[in-house]
């Protein structure tokens, strides 16, 4: 295993996350594109499967907490602890289980709002506006949400379909 680009990279999963609270919208999906692209980078360099998800679901517990905190913040703070609560409890099963099923029925709905929101934001400059604009397309950005994840949520969990090999051609663990 090459030790300086592995422990660099875990270094990013746990830096990347502590910046939602400065840069909402950079971090957040920052944070979302690494989570993508981190397994194939460290199963290359040559991180075990076991290793891998332990670190994996650590640094997103990690981040989980800052987004609940920057959620705090906006008027959709009530859904923002909800979900962190959800997301937890699911956390800390597979903790105590190690069973991935788990993800399944305790789908991570608070990065994609989060990731929304902060593009809301983004865009229209205002959390008075985001707000509004979240509220007038509700249902077209929860079913976004909701399909989105319960397929991503079954594909990784409990089909264990790699999907860096199914769209590229290729994993990192190979």
């Amino acid at each position: 295993m090459q030790n300086l680009p592995v422990l660099f990279v875990v270094f990013l999963k746990f830096l990347i996350p502590t910046f939602l609270l400065k840069f909402p919208f950079y971090a957040s999906w920052s944070n979302y594109f690494l989570d993508v692209v981190d397994g194939d980078i460290l199963r290359s360099l040559g991180m075990g499967e076991y290793p891998y998800q332990m670190i994996d679901k650590l640094a997103d517990f990690y981040s989980y907490f800052f987004m609940m905190f920057l959620g705090l913040r906006f008027r959709i703070k009530n859904t923002v602890v909800i979900l962190f609560i959800y997301r937890a409890v699911g956390q800390i099963l597979f903790f105590l289980t190690r069973n991935e099923l788990v993800f399944f029925y305790f789908q991570n709905f608070l990065e994609p709002l989060i990731m929304t929101y902060t593009l809301l934001l983004f865009k229209l400059k205002s959390e008075k506006k985001a707000y509004k604009t979240y509220k007038n397309y509700l249902k077209l950005i929860w079913g976004i949400i909701f399909a989105y994840k319960i397929w991503n949520e079954w594909t990784l969990h409990f089909a264990n379909v790699d999907l860096s090999k199914k769209f590229l051609g290729f994993t990192g663990g190979e």
